[in-house]
């Protein structure tokens, strides 16, 4: 693990705590109440940012499975997780569709700003998996292909259209990235296994000094944008050039399109009735 991920993780957390529906998580709240323990396992955990913000809005108690491919994030999680109470960790590769079986017995599946690295048939496997094991599902911060920065450069919407064309051709052990569609193809494999489901924006709103957030997304667009259009290195560098100026000049202003989204299975409703 590189100590910068680790660096990039805690940034933006306070983002990402921001930018969450509020009303969401309290749906699915609601929908996990009647058990105890909840059991629920994290999906690609990083460094413990999607518990610390849960603990306190979900059912008490709480067993947590923190999963990710990383030993060493999983040691930083264990750290920072220490006062959440029963938090277990696993390191496991969850690119190959046979690990989601670690959803098997949870009460709720969760995961941050993780699906749209996936693929289109891991969701449906992911959805399928959830659906045998009984599980809600809460998915947050998902990127769904907007940006909008202020003020405004000529060259924002070609830039975004390189890094989206990026995400959509990573392949990150999933198979090819679902990107921007991430949500709405997670919508739609809940709904073909039997769950209810409602999405809701979770937008990153960075105002002028969250300068060093706004400085490594940049600086990260620029990078993706080279990647796919290298003939284009020049726009690119004077883009980030200017983007970088309005940061540091306390005049730059930031929107990151995400989405969440909850499932719940359709039995439990008709159960109640």
């Amino acid at each position: 693990m590189a100590e910068s991920l680790v660096d990039w993780l805690a940034l933006r957390e306070p983002a990402d705590a921001a930018a969450r529906s509020a009303s969401l998580t309290r749906r699915i709240a609601s929908e996990i109440e009647r058990h105890g323990p909840v059991r629920i396992v994290d999906l690609g955990a990083g460094i413990g940012s999607n518990v610390r913000y849960l603990t306190s809005r979900l059912p008490r108690p709480q067993h947590w499975l923190l999963v990710d491919r990383d030993a060493a994030l999983l040691e930083e999680a264990r750290g920072r997780t220490a006062m959440a109470g029963a938090v277990e960790t696993c390191e496991m590769n969850l690119g190959p569709v046979d690990s989601l079986q670690i959803c098997s017995g949870r009460h709720l599946v969760t995961a941050s700003a993780l699906l749209d690295l996936v693929s289109a048939d891991w969701l449906d496997a992911l959805a399928r998996q959830c659906r045998a094991a009984g599980a809600a599902a809460l998915f947050a911060l998902s990127y769904d292909g907007r940006f909008e920065c202020r003020p405004a450069e000529r060259e924002d919407d070609g830039i975004r259209a390189l890094m989206n064309r990026h995400q959509q051709r990573s392949d990150k052990g999933f198979g090819a990235a679902a990107g921007p569609d991430a949500a709405v193809y997670a919508e739609r494999a809940f709904a073909a296994a039997g769950y209810y489901v409602q999405r809701e924006r979770s937008d990153w709103i960075l105002d002028p000094d969250a300068r060093d957030l706004q400085h490594q997304l940049i600086e990260g667009w620029a990078r993706a944008a080279g990647e796919v259009a290298p003939e284009q290195v020049s726009m690119i560098a004077g883009w980030t050039t200017r983007r970088l100026t309005h940061v540091e000049a306390g005049r730059s202003r930031i929107v990151v399109g995400h989405q969440d989204l909850i499932a719940w299975p359709r039995q439990t409703l008709e159960a109640e009735r």
